[in-house]
């Protein structure tokens, strides 16, 4: 790495969002770090990971291609996920930015935190893609949508190189024409439709934007968040004491879904 040295940050800046969009991501910006730190919970801002961190670099890239959506579900069971896709950028992006301008940089773990449990990150990546600009809160389980790109798989960089950071959306693209469509024929927006648990609620004003938005995460964490249940069916079909027991094991309705949870990402 070589040493700091001066930089232009507008220059460094552009440089930095042209890489990751010359490497495959659809949208990326720098977040406000003042703003992380104040609503982040103690143990998961920046400065918790990287003590000198100056800027958070956030990106987003999309899913699978139109295509993938016009297959039976068995198929698009073995496409998996593309957010591995943004780590990627986000882990050559660090080595970039070490590499041309001289700052500690680190790519910032996507995974759980091993002291919080199976469902407490390490840090927000949507609390950064949010404030990076790349992205706002949708009624849709308060994931983020963008105008352009819609529903992406974000990723994040921690620097020592200081930055000028974006601002969050001025208008948020959620909900969408049709959706207030819907929610002023039947109360309810296509998300609050058809989510499988019912977790989803909230209310779109007369201007047509977001007015009020709940979410039941509980509800919605037993029926989309169960990895950690894997090996427990797995012990259970290796401990089964026939082929019938075994069979259930694996492949009753409920387990046949968990496997194409865990195939499809």
């Amino acid at each position: 790495m070589k040493k700091p040295r001066t930089v232009d940050p507008a220059a460094a800046k552009k440089a930095i969002l042209e890489y990751c969009l010359k490497k495959g991501a659809l949208a990326a910006g720098i977040a406000d770090l003042a703003a992380i730190e104040r609503i982040a919970p103690a143990g998961h801002r920046p400065k918790d990971l990287m003590p000198r961190v100056k800027s958070v670099i956030a990106l987003g890239v999309g899913g699978q291609t139109q295509g993938a959506w016009a297959v039976p579900s068995k198929a698009l069971g073995y496409f998996g996920s593309t957010e591995t896709r943004a780590y990627k950028i986000a882990y050559g992006l660090a080595f970039m930015i070490e590499q041309k301008f001289g700052f500690r940089s680190i790519y910032c773990p996507p995974d759980m935190d091993p002291d919080g449990g199976p469902r407490v990150p390490l840090q927000s990546l949507k609390l950064h893609a949010e404030l990076a600009g790349i992205g706002a809160r949708s009624l849709a389980g308060d994931i983020l949508l963008h105008p352009e790109f819609g529903y992406m798989y974000f990723a994040s960089v921690f620097t020592e190189l200081e930055l000028p950071p974006d601002q969050p959306m001025a208008d948020n693209p959620c909900p969408a024409p049709s959706c207030v469509n819907m929610y002023r024929s039947i109360g309810r927006t296509p998300c609050m439709k058809f989510c499988p648990v019912q977790c989803l609620d909230g209310e779109v004003g007369e201007d047509g934007k977001q007015k009020v938005m709940r979410y039941d995460m509980a509800a919605c964490s037993e029926m989309s968040q169960q990895y950690e249940t894997v090996p427990t069916r797995i012990v259970e079909a290796i401990r089964a004491e026939s082929e019938a027991e075994r069979e259930d094991a694996l492949f009753d309705p409920d387990n046949k879904m968990l496997w194409y949870k865990v195939s499809a990402g």
